[in-house]
């Protein structure tokens, strides 16, 4: 797990000359202007970065879990915003491509692994955050169509992609009672709101998508009728991990700049990063990313082997993760001074972007639940 061999290596170094070459000259740009890089995204596509770890038959890369982290950790470095959307795009793609039928795999995977049509994953509602199986966005039955109405809430995505995978309550109340749906974006009575103003991920659209009548055909149901709440945590595990991914690299990057920006700034008669205090502030912001990435790996291990534990330690590695890349990245913003600050510098950016991550794909505390739910149920 921890050497990696040639093809391993040439895997990263294939993400990270992506993100040097199209994410980090831009990036800082994007997220001024609130820039959504379709463009950028279509050129990830044939590079095998739109359905990572989809099967090969639809155009995927047919790669494992612990492959993906270590894409995403370096898209990161270009652009956390970027990545992070890329990362919710591969959870839709590869929900289609496990749980779809062959129809619905061939209609869908092909153009989504190669980034022509962009996928959003739509779980959360107003109101409705970490209490996902109370969802109330309603599906009713009607012939071979379902009616949709409702609305969803923090969409990435939204209003500029294809595609949504969608949970809706099919049936009565809790997690039983809830279906997973493709739902194009054009669907008749599906509109979105305007694009949410946020602390971060400004390169990526975040909007509500309202539901009024919306008909969308029962043959676009992902498995059976209730199936629904496991299809969303199923993926939400993968999610986790990349998102997880997504703050070890946006904080390595962060790390980097603080590295360069100590070597050549001088104060005192002497660079700063001769100063012994700040030596041990690296020591420990290097230290900490390393076991962040430590477990992440292991974390990726057991649900590529479909481990017993591989949901007690994607959690952890969620929560792990995205605590210390925000640190981390806090901390390089310190050792800035007045310029990590400045937005030409980039390390407030990435403050912004890492943020959000500990709260997506399930707050840290709800991940604190699933751990201390496995750890109580083994005792």
């Amino acid at each position: 797990m921890f050497t990696l061999d040639e093809d391993e290596r040439a895997i990263g170094e294939t993400a990270r000359q992506f993100a040097d070459e199209f994410l980090a000259p831009n990036a800082l740009d994007w997220d001024e202007r609130k820039h959504f890089p379709v463009d950028v995204l279509r050129k990830a596509g044939p590079l095998g970065l739109g359905g990572i770890s989809v099967r090969g038959d639809v155009g995927g890369s047919e790669l494992r879990r612990l492959d993906a982290v270590r894409i995403f950790e370096q898209l990161s470095t270009g652009c956390p915003s970027v990545a992070a959307y890329i990362s919710i795009h591969n959870m839709a793609t590869w929900m289609i491509d496990a749980y779809g039928t062959e129809q619905q795999r061939q209609r869908w995977v092909p153009g989504m692994a190669s980034m022509e049509l962009l996928g959003s994953y739509a779980l959360t509602e107003p109101g409705i955050g970490s209490d996902a199986a109370a969802l109330s966005t309603k599906a009713v039955r009607d012939g071979e169509d379902y009616i949709l109405t409702g609305a969803k809430q923090f969409i990435s995505g939204a209003g500029a992609n294809d595609v949504y995978v969608m949970m809706v309550r099919t049936g009565g109340d809790g997690p039983r009672g809830i279906s997973a749906l493709i739902v194009p974006a054009d669907t008749p009575g599906l509109t979105v709101g305007p694009n949410e103003k946020k602390m971060g991920w400004n390169a990526q659209p975040t909007r509500q998508v309202l539901l009024d009548g919306a008909r969308v055909p029962v043959a676009n149901r992902l498995g059976a009728e209730g199936d629904g709440f496991s299809i969303a945590m199923n993926g939400l595990n993968g999610g986790r991990l990349n998102i997880a991914a997504c703050s070890i690299g946006g904080a390595q990057a962060a790390l980097d700049k603080t590295v360069r920006y100590l070597t050549e700034r001088h104060a005192f008669g002497k660079p700063l990063v001769r100063n012994e205090a700040l030596q041990f502030e690296l020591a420990d912001m290097g230290t900490e990313l390393e076991a962040a990435r430590t477990l992440l790996w292991r974390a990726a291990a057991a649900l590529d082997a479909d481990a017993p534990d591989k949901v007690s330690l994607c959690a952890m590695a969620k929560r792990f993760a995205t605590d210390t890349g925000f640190e981390v990245a806090n901390k390089a913003l310190q050792l800035h001074g007045g310029y990590g600050y400045l937005h030409e510098y980039g390390l407030e950016k990435i403050v912004r972007d890492l943020r959000v991550h500990q709260i997506l794909e399930g707050t840290n505390e709800i991940m604190r639940v699933v751990v201390a739910r496995s750890l109580i149920g083994a005792a």
